[in-house]
């Protein structure tokens, strides 16, 4: 065996940790955690697609597409919890409810083509807040 092999076989190594269930469940439900086009609901039907006041956003573009929130499944509290158990899984490490959110990390387990949603549902579902580039986790997490 040559020195390269080993580094070879290594490029095809794929982490184990991202099957594991409690990780696969957290991309099914970013995948899922969006509808297809503007969001419906009776405050956005009454503003006429105007979220001006809204404190979270309700309607998304996400690849050129219009994409909304279901609120239904997107609680600020819903995220945490599938968030928890991914980050506990993946880590070994409990996610602290408060403080900073390692993005690093999170992506590390988030499917490439799904990271795209992870900012508009966390900020939208009140999970976390941007301040100055770092991302805070809250205390309540509301809608």
């Amino acid at each position: 065996m040559t020195a390269e092999q080993p580094l070879i076989a290594d490029l095809f190594e794929v982490d184990k940790r991202l099957s594991l269930k409690p990780v696969v469940d957290f991309n099914t439900y970013l995948l899922k955690a969006f509808g297809d086009g503007p969001c419906r609901c009776s405050r956005c039907l009454a503003a006429g697609g105007d979220e001006a006041g809204f404190e979270h956003a309700h309607t998304f573009v996400l690849e050129g597409q219009s994409v909304h929130r279901r609120f239904a499944t997107t609680a600020g509290s819903d995220v945490l919890l599938v968030l928890k158990k991914a980050w506990l899984s993946y880590t070994k490490v409990e996610l602290s409810p408060l403080g900073t959110l390692d993005m690093d990390t999170l992506r590390a387990f988030v499917e490439p083509e799904l990271r795209k949603r992870l900012a508009p549902l966390l900020l939208a579902s009140g999970l976390v807040r941007e301040v100055e580039g770092q991302w805070l986790l809250q205390a309540q997490a509301g809608d």
